[in-house]
């Protein structure tokens, strides 16, 4: 069963994509890459969240 909503999941799903790539950065005008996987992932929820995908709160 699947931990978010599906908005939430292909948000997660390109931000992974990107990661992979090598082009996700930290930030809109930041030049710093993203290092870790989870650091992905959170990225990608609070872009799925800016869009009102159903994601849970943050901790």
């Amino acid at each position: 069963m699947p931990k978010y909503g599906p908005k939430a999941q292909k948000e997660v799903e390109k931000a992974m994509h990107e990661y992979k790539e090598g082009d996700l950065t930290i930030g809109s005008k930041s030049d710093k890459k993203v290092r870790s996987p989870k650091q992905a992932v959170a990225i990608g929820l609070l872009k799925a969240r800016k869009k009102g995908a159903k994601v849970p709160k943050d901790k």
